[in-house]
């Protein structure tokens, strides 16, 4: 359906807003206070989304950042350490709240091109039995890992861990924010991944145009404290319903069309690609995020290409680095709108190549 916002933001599929379904079921849910468990439309959301993932129980919280955090406090006590991606969400965009609020230390480990930790290296990394040395207690996981291309990484990496940490007594958190876009590139079903973790997080808010919120899911015990972690960060909802009724449609149908946010992604890294002095491989495109770099010898700054693009033409995009750039497809871009920012980035690249 077409945007009802003048610009076209591509700087991140967190920028949607509700669908006109959702706006209409937000206003008709039914209420309750959640903090005594008598929200309704939210105890429907939370089963809705234990049972997708096949966990006993799910906790509706705010936000995916309060999610990992709830779920590491959890899994691990103070003085405890996390092994962790070093491009991980949760150790590079969580403002560090693990060691904050929770007294984790992260141990963060090199990560392959698809935001992959390696086996051995995990293994390495787990701490023998040492008064000099924190605990070992816990394996943040990503998927999609949004600092990787949104890449979809496949069951077997799951599995692989599952074994190492049951051999170690640790437990694992798959931080899951774009899960479902993960397990709509590789044409599965979220419990093929979700199998292999004691934990999950997902967003409703990040490429499902929930306006708020996340899900928490797992056992009953670990669902049961980790209520109390959400209260002790002030997570506590009360009539969160309209909220609730929102992610409901998010997990029933917007999960459902995930794929045409990917083929959008596609087609706008295939036309990046066509144009001189942009550099990128739609290869490595398999979900809804495309980034791309501007060669050495464009003039023109990321920043500025960022600037022209939003003044002259309406158009949003995120800069990602020195060089990089980033553009993610969503349920309000069109394949319209996706041919009209390669035009305008050819546009303005034209511009700063042709002698004067």
């Amino acid at each position: 359906m077409p945007s009802p916002h003048p610009a076209t933001d591509f700087r991140s599929d967190t920028v949607t807003w509700p669908t006109p379904a959702m706006v209409e079921a937000m206003a008709t849910a039914e209420l309750g206070d959640d903090v005594y468990g008598e929200d309704p439309t939210v105890n429907e959301l939370e089963a809705l989304a234990a049972s997708l993932l096949g966990k006993e129980a799910g906790l509706f919280v705010t936000s995916g950042t309060q999610g990992n955090l709830i779920a590491a406090l959890t899994h691990a006590q103070r003085g405890d350490e996390a092994i962790l991606g070093e491009d991980a969400h949760t150790f590079c965009w969580e403002a560090g709240g693990i060691a904050v609020l929770g007294g984790i230390t992260p141990r963060p480990l090199p990560t392959d091109h698809r935001g992959r930790m390696a086996i051995d290296g995990i293994a390495a990394a787990i701490r023998a039995d040492n008064p000099h040395l924190p605990h070992s207690r816990l394996i943040l996981l990503e998927n999609s890992s949004g600092g990787n291309n949104g890449a979809a990484i496949e069951p077997d990496y799951f599995a692989a861990i599952a074994t190492l940490a049951q051999k170690h007594q640790l437990k694992v958190h798959l931080d899951g924010a774009r899960l479902f876009n993960a397990t709509t590139a590789l044409t599965i079903d979220p419990t093929a991944i979700t199998a292999h973790v004691d934990s999950v997080s997902v967003c409703l808010s990040k490429g499902l145009c929930a306006p708020v919120g996340s899900l928490l899911v797992g056992s009953e015990a670990f669902i049961h404290q980790a209520r109390r972690h959400r209260k002790l960060l002030g997570g506590g909802l009360r009539q969160a319903g309209g909220l609730a009724a929102a992610g409901i449609i998010a997990l029933k149908t917007m999960t459902q069309r995930l794929q045409t946010d990917h083929d959008h992604a596609q087609a706008l890294a295939q036309g990046l690609a066509t144009i001189p002095g942009v550099e990128i491989d739609p290869a490595v495109v398999e979900t809804n995020m495309v980034f791309f770099d501007l060669a050495e010898g464009v003039a023109i700054a990321p920043e500025d290409l960022i600037k022209a693009l939003k003044l002259e033409y309406g158009l949003h995009i995120g800069g990602y680095g020195s060089r990089r750039l980033r553009a993610v497809t969503h349920y309000w871009i069109e394949q319209p709108q996706v041919e009209r920012l390669v035009e305008a980035i050819r546009a303005i690249l034209a511009r700063e190549l042709t002698p004067v």
